[in-house]
């Protein structure tokens, strides 16, 4: 477990610890990360689903005494009126991700963890809002992001967590990744500005020319002070020329911690996870097999609560009957095969099915791009220990099943709303077995995102 407290930290051992979760970060990740997947009504959830699992990860692995998810509640805010262009380039969402909106609050609801958003202000000025208040209460806060907007908050007390790669980021990684301390963050980012949201900048400068010059100079009031007396550049007239810019700029990107607290801090107190109220929700979003993992689908009217780890821990695959300890070193080996034949191969799918769910690795030719490589063959494995290789498409090897066979077998599980398929990478292994003729799966697990 990653050790979630700030470096320097002021804060007492004992000291509440606050759980800020980019929420908005979250969903996005999530639907970019994961190909379409739909509920039986036709409804897509493939950004819920991502965003289920990373949540239930955190909260395996992380919880703190007090926790928010934290949302953009529009596209609009106070920005829009300093900057009328600010995000302005941005597309409207996708249709399919539109509904998932609300999906992904209801699952936030589901998990018992109190959700945030208001109107006129962007999710990272209340994530903002939220640390100061309990940083001066003395608090232990952590920011669950790698959001770089969000970097600016770092101080004692107060650290983030990258949610995928589980580390934390603090003032050594802000140093390494932009040459500077988290508090000339702002500065930087008012030099070259963010496509992203359309923040202006200062043409031609890049992230490190802006780092030696907010080192040399210490903010950006000091550069565009020095910028006068510099060598005659390109760089320098565009520093000239672009003050305004970059004086706007900072405002853009400086985070208003004087926002309102939607909530009180002592409501945002962590609860135990309601069983019965979080099977509903998964019936309902057609995460059947999930709550089968979970011990939850006969719960859906039932009463009772259980603490979050454990649950999460079954949703996971990790919680097993109570049985004999095992060696610390024993491992499980053996059953694999070699399936050359369709009907070895029906055996295997079959298995799969009456598990419930199987691990699934599309084993590609070559580049890393999916959209260059050639599907060779597919790895399955219906339990530990128990897994087999299908080749498909090897050079110089006699027997193996032919890729319409295998699709003709295999496309009837991928699309079993019944079966819960497991890849690490699933959007990978789904754009390489699409473009080999195989139909998308649904639904899907990444231990990419949960692991």
């Amino acid at each position: 477990m990653v050790d979630l407290v700030a470096e320097e930290s002021p804060a007492p051992a004992d000291a509440p610890h606050l759980v800020l979760i980019d929420g908005s970060g979250f969903l996005f990740r999530a639907f970019h990360a994961l190909p379409p997947m739909a509920r039986p009504d036709g409804t897509p959830v493939n950004a819920v689903f991502g965003f289920t699992n990373m949540l239930a990860k955190l909260l395996r692995e992380h919880v703190g005494t007090y926790l928010a998810v934290v949302f953009d509640a529009g596209p609009k805010t106070f920005r829009n009126r300093m900057y009328e262009g600010y995000k302005s380039h941005r597309p409207p969402p996708p249709d399919e991700l539109i509904p998932q909106f609300a999906l992904v609050r209801e699952a936030t609801d589901a998990f018992c963890v109190p959700a945030v958003e208001l109107e006129d202000w962007e999710a990272d000025d209340l994530i903002a809002a939220y640390a100061r208040v309990a940083a001066e209460q003395g608090w232990q806060v952590t920011i669950v992001s790698s959001d770089k907007d969000l970097m600016q908050l770092i101080r004692p007390g107060v650290g983030m967590l990258d949610p995928i790669k589980s580390k934390p980021i603090g003032p050594a990684e802000v140093m390494e990744r932009f040459g500077v301390t988290p508090e000339k963050m702002v500065e930087v980012q008012a030099l070259i500005g963010d496509s992203t949201d359309n923040v202006p900048g200062v043409p031609g400068i890049g992230p490190k020319r802006a780092a030696e010059l907010v080192n040399e100079y210490g903010d950006l009031d000091g550069v565009l002070a020095a910028a006068q007396g510099m060598k005659p550049s390109k760089r320098r007239d565009s520093l000239i020329e672009h003050a305004a810019s970059a004086r706007l700029s900072r405002e853009l990107v400086r985070l208003r911690d004087d926002a309102p607290l939607p909530r009180p801090l002592d409501s945002l107190a962590a609860c135990p996870l309601d069983r019965p109220k979080l099977a509903r929700f998964l019936h309902t979003q057609g995460f059947r097999s999930t709550a089968v993992r979970m011990g939850l689908e006969h719960e859906a009217g039932a009463a009772g609560a259980a603490a979050p780890a454990q649950a999460l821990q079954a949703e996971l695959g990790l919680v097993t009957q109570p049985g004999p300890a095992k060696p610390a070193d024993a491992g499980v080996f053996g059953g694999y095969e070699t399936v050359t034949e369709a009907a070895s191969l029906a055996r295997w799918l079959e298995a799969a099915r009456r598990a419930g769910r199987f691990a699934l690795r599309a084993q590609a030719s070559g580049p890393a791009d999916p959209l260059r490589t050639e599907l060779l063959g597919l790895s399955l494995a219906v339990e530990a220990g128990r897994a087999c290789y299908v080749p498909l498409a090897h050079q110089g090897l006699a027997e193996q099943v032919a890729r319409a066979e295998a699709i003709a077998l295999l496309g009837p599980l991928l699309a079993d709303a019944s079966v819960l398929k497991i890849h690490h990478d699933a959007k990978f292994d789904t754009m390489v077995l699409t473009r080999a003729g195989f139909p998308a799966a649904s639904p899907l697990a990444d231990t990419l995102l949960v692991s």
